[in-house]
């Protein structure tokens, strides 16, 4: 029963990290402050490495003037290919399977009860956060969990660039199985090689998480 608890105790811990982590990587809109003070509420409720992390994201955004905080984000994830949150930038090489790739989490989403965001692409990380938070863990943890190699691609990028972000990727990171030898190298590779040049139309639950901005690039 101990261990039973425990398990329990451990999946709501990850559960709360993924919603917190999935505001402070959404675009920081007019919702922003409203979304920190739900981060900091859930922080209360969160143990171990990971609150430390998440609430240094959220300290480096309350400090910013949100024209500034809006602009950081741009030339974080819309000017560093290597920063894209688009999963499946990363792993398919053409618009067939990239399309086959994103069907894979629309597919996860309809078989957990709900539909695919209209505003959003299916494997953007916030979104897939939020769905691993508050509709399918178990379903949402496998999704992160297959994606291991692209988030850890992007936690590097984000450390390079010495981004506020770095700390709740690193975050989201830790609530994942260790990356194995070949998980690091394969990471090593696409930051070296990039991702994919091709670029498909997304056809991306309700989200509390506000959409990407049209013309923003994956």
């Amino acid at each position: 029963m101990k261990l039973l608890s425990r398990a329990r105790d451990s999946a709501l811990q990850d559960r709360l990290v993924w919603q917190c982590a999935s505001l402070l990587l959404a675009y920081p809109d007019d919702g922003l402050v409203q979304r920190l003070d739900t981060v900091d509420e859930l922080l209360g409720h969160v143990s171990g490495p990971g609150s430390g992390l998440l609430a240094r994201t959220a300290a480096a955004l309350r400090a910013r003037d949100p024209m500034a905080a809006a602009a950081h984000y741009v030339e974080t994830f819309d000017m560093r290919r290597r920063a894209t949150m688009y999963l499946t930038y990363w792993t398919a090489g053409d618009t067939r399977n990239r399309g086959r790739e994103m069907l894979t989490f629309a597919t996860a989403y309809r078989d957990a009860g709900v539909e695919p965001p209209h505003q959003e692409a299916p494997d953007y990380l916030p979104v897939v956060l939020e769905f691993a938070a508050t509709v399918a863990p178990e379903s949402g943890r496998r999704l992160l969990a297959e994606h291991r190699v692209p988030i850890d691609v992007l936690r590097g990028a984000l450390a390079d660039a010495n981004s506020p972000y770095e700390h709740t990727v690193t975050a989201v990171c830790q609530t994942l199985p260790a990356a194995t030898d070949q998980d690091v190298r394969r990471a090593q590779h696409l930051a070296a090689s990039g991702p994919p040049a091709e670029a498909v139309g997304l056809q991306p639950f309700t989200l509390t998480v506000p959409p990407k901005r049209a013309g923003g690039r994956a």
